[in-house]
C-alpha cells in the first residue's frame, strides 16, 4: 500500500453563489476535492464524517472514482454545511454561514488498512486532530499537511509540533507570512523549513504557486482559464494532483518528479474552477488531463 494515500479532512455540503450562478448543498469539503483529484493518479482512502442527511448519490459517486470510503463515519445529525459567495474577481470568498454540525464532533479513528497507507495527507483541520492521526499511522514514506490562518492564530504551538513530523506543507502567501513574521516568501519558506518540513508549496491563486524544496525554488504560473465559474476547493484540488502524482512515483524526493507534480497540481486545479462544486473534476478523463498537462508544460518547456 505504499502508493495509497490516506486523506483526512472535511466532507461538506456547499452552497455557493458567483457571477455565473449558484449551487445549493453541493458536494464539497477539503477531503472530497483532494480525493477526486488525487484518485486520478493513485488509490485514495478518505477519512471524514458526515451526517444522516448526506446524499446516497454522492457516496456512490465517490466510490466510482477509486476512493475508499470505509473511513467515512456517519453520525446522528447534519453534514457540515458552508454557504458563501464570490465577487466578480473571485479573489476572496465571503462566508455567509458556517454550520459545522457533525464535523464539530470529528475524532478521526484509523483502522489497520489506514495505518498501513504509504502516503498521508492531513487536510485543513485542527492541528490537534492532525497530530492525532499521525500518531495512529505506521511509517508512511510521505506526510504532507495543509493549514490556515485560523489555526496559526489559535493553535500555533500545536501546529509547530506537527510541522516537526511532516515532509511537505501547503500554505498560501498570507499564511506563510503569518507563520513566520517574514514578508518575503523566499525567506519565509526557509524559516518554515527550519521548523521541520523539507518542502513548502505556497499557493498564490491566479498567480500560480511556488515550491521550495531543499535549496531549490520554483515558481509556476496558473493555467489560463477564460471562464472561472467557482474557485471553491481549487487549492485542495491542486494538492490532490500534486500528492497523487508524488504518491505514484517511485522516488518522490527527486526534484524533477516534484517539478512535474507542481504542473499536475496546476492542471487539476485549472479544471476544478470551470464548474460548480466537483462537477468538472468528477467527469474528467485521463486523456483530458494528459492533453492539458502536455499543453501546459510545453508552454513552460518542462520536461
Amino acid at each position: 500500500m505504499k502508493n495509497t494515500i490516506l486523506v483526512v479532512g472535511s466532507v461538506a455540503l456547499d452552497s455557493v453563489k458567483t457571477i455565473h450562478g449558484s449551487t445549493t448543498r453541493a458536494l464539497g469539503g477539503s477531503a472530497v476535492h483532494f480525493s477526486l483529484s488525487a484518485s486520478q493518479f493513485t488509490p485514495v482512502k478518505m477519512l471524514g464524517v458526515v451526517g444522516e442527511d448526506f446524499p446516497a448519490p454522492f457516496r456512490r459517486f465517490l466510490k466510482r472514482r477509486n476512493i475508499c470510503l470505509e473511513g467515512m463515519e456517519v453520525l446522528p445529525g447534519k453534514t457540515f454545511h458552508w454557504k458563501g459567495k464570490y465577487d466578480q474577481d473571485f479573489k476572496n470568498a465571503t462566508t455567509i454561514a458556517t454550520h459545522l454540525n457533525v464535523f464539530e464532533q470529528f475524532k478521526p479513528k484509523l483502522n489497520a488498512d489506514h495505518a498501513r497507507c504509504g502516503v498521508l495527507f492531513l487536510a485543513n483541520i485542527d492541528p490537534d486532530l492532525q497530530r492525532g492521526v499521525l500518531d495512529q499511522m505506521g511509517r508512511p514514506r510521505l506526510v504532507a499537511c495543509d493549514t490556515m490562518n485560523y489555526w496559526i492564530t489559535l493553535k500555533k504551538p500545536s501546529l509547530l509540533k506537527l510541522l516537526k513530523k511532516v515532509d511537505m506543507l501547503f500554505v498560501n502567501e498570507e499564511e506563510a507570512r503569518q507563520l513566520t513574521g517574514e514578508y518575503n516568501l523566499i525567506k519565509a519558506a526557509r524559516l518554515i523549513m527550519k521548523m521541520g518540513p523539507r518542502g513548502i508549496v505556497v499557493k498564490r491563486g491566479d498567480a500560480g504557486a511556488m515550491l521550495f524544496f531543499k535549496d531549490n525554488v520554483l515558481s509556476v504560473p496558473a493555467h489560463p482559464i477564460e471562464r472561472v465559474v467557482d474557485p471553491t476547493g481549487a487549492g485542495d484540488t491542486f494538492a490532490g494532483g500534486f500528492m497523487g502524482y508524488l504518491a505514484a512515483a517511485p522516488d518522490w524526493k527527486n526534484f524533477n518528479v516534484i517539478r512535474r507534480a507542481m504542473s499536475y497540481g496546476t492542471v487539476m486545479s485549472s479544471f476544478s474552477v470551470e464548474d460548480f462544486s466537483v462537477k468538472r473534476v468528477g467527469r474528467l478523463s485521463k486523456p483530458e488531463i494528459s492533453a492539458r498537462f502536455n499543453k501546459y508544460v510545453g508552454a513552460l518547456h518542462v520536461k
